[in-house]
């Protein structure tokens, strides 16, 4: 083979070599680089202490998963986990779409449009739009590996109650201070299992049944997500108010979210502990819940109307105004029932710190903390055997029921940065 010809294939193959490496820069390095992002962002979440955190991405966006179990404050918690998503870099092209969950169980997204490359960078939370809607991205990305799974994982929160009566002339108030305890473990996609015992502090005769330590809350409830983006909680076990039996809510969203419906359902019993022995009856009545509610994102404050009927089997109606701030929610409520006089007051949740709890690094250490919040419902009436209700789960209140509400998690992001 001549020299010439040698000299020739050298030449060919640099070209070659140089007009390969010159297109490589050309390709975006977001096709490249951008498998390597997702793999840190979600590394950099689960450090972080992010459960059941996922991702995926394909030509019309990026998805992302998170469940803040950190923070007791979603906005926060939320805004945390976008910082870290933006620090990583999103790409120019395409939606940035973060599903936030709850005991696995989808509750809404938070998206992205960038426009431009400074877009991508932004701390601005402004650019990220939030609803119930999670379009067709939770059926994609729910097929992803999940980390730092919450599954097995054991809290133990501390529910401190105030509860107080004015009933009788020689005395102002009689007033019952309680710590209750509550274990709550989740072992499969919504669900969720709490043990709660009711340890008396102080009762000034509110109750000779309180005198001694008994059990509170044992149930097992169970969310789901429904077509339309409707959710609900199904819960049996033994409540609150003297009550076992079993509970279903559900919740609507209108295509204009301000507005949404709800419906209760729930078959209850009386039974009531004296210490740890249950007295119990078997006769079950029915009581039920059926509302809409119109949200005012400008003030966090929301408004419903529900007809209702109570555990003594009267029905009523409820109007009700409840304002949400960062740590504490109010609001105030009239009502008018069959057998009974108009009724109202009001009603408050605090939010209780350390406003931040992380698991140990052996995660399946119990967490022990405060509970989330802490509240008191003032009964201007004073009534005493109508319009009494239940809960069907300890940590369910007015404070709570909002968390992921998608306009109060809007207002957090912009007030937050």
């Amino acid at each position: 083979m001549s020299k010439a010809l040698l000299d020739f294939k050298n030449v060919r193959k640099n070209w070659i070599i140089a007009i390969s490496v010159i297109l490589l820069t050309m390709i975006p390095a977001s096709l490249f680089g951008q498998e390597s992002n997702g793999e840190r962002v979600t590394e950099a979440l689960v450090d972080l202490g992010f459960e059941n955190v996922r991702w995926v991405e394909n030509k019309e966006e990026l998805i992302y998963t998170i469940e803040n179990n950190i923070y007791k404050t979603q906005g926060v918690g939320i805004a945390k986990a976008l910082e870290v998503i933006q620090g990583y870099g999103i790409p120019t092209n395409k939606k940035c779409k973060v599903i936030i969950t709850r005991l696995e169980i989808p509750e809404l997204a938070i998206t992205y449009h960038p426009t431009n490359n400074e877009d991508t960078i932004s701390d601005n939370k402004s650019k990220w739009e939030t609803s119930y809607d999670l379009g067709n991205s939770w059926e994609i990305v729910k097929k992803e590996k999940r980390k730092n799974s919450s599954r097995g994982k054991v809290d133990i929160l501390i529910y401190p109650q105030l509860s107080f009566k004015n009933l009788i002339i020689t005395q102002i108030y009689q007033v019952l201070f309680t710590v209750n305890p509550a274990v709550e473990v989740s072992f499969w996609p919504g669900m969720k299992f709490t043990g709660q015992v009711i340890i008396p502090v102080y009762n000034d005769g509110y109750s000779i049944y309180q005198d001694k330590i008994h059990p509170g809350f044992i149930t097992l409830s169970q969310r789901f997500r429904l077509p339309y983006n409707i959710k609900g909680k199904a819960t049996i076990g033994y409540f609150n108010a003297d009550r076992y039996g079993a509970d279903l809510m559900l919740f609507y969203p209108f295509k204009d979210e301000r507005f949404s419906l709800e419906g209760r359902i729930g078959s209850v019993a009386v039974g009531y502990w004296n210490g740890f022995n249950l007295h119990y009856d078997t006769d079950f009545s029915l009581t039920w819940t059926l509302g809409a509610n119109f949200y005012w994102p400008q003030y966090n404050t929301q408004f419903s109307l529900k007809g209702e009927q109570y555990l003594m089997g009267e029905k009523g109606i409820k109007f009700e105004m409840v304002r949400h701030f960062r740590y504490a929610s109010v609001g105030f409520y009239a009502m008018k029932g069959q057998h009974a006089n108009s009724n109202g007051g009001f009603r408050f949740q605090v939010l209780l710190p350390p406003y931040k709890y992380k698991r140990f690094k052996n995660k399946y250490i119990p967490r022990v903390n405060t509970s989330y919040n802490m509240g008191i419902v003032y009964n201007a009436g004073n009534e005493q055997y109508y319009y009494r209700q239940y809960r069907s789960e300890a940590n369910e209140n007015i404070m709570n029921n909002n968390n992921f509400n998608p306009y109060f998690i809007k207002s957090e992001l912009l007030n937050i940065y």
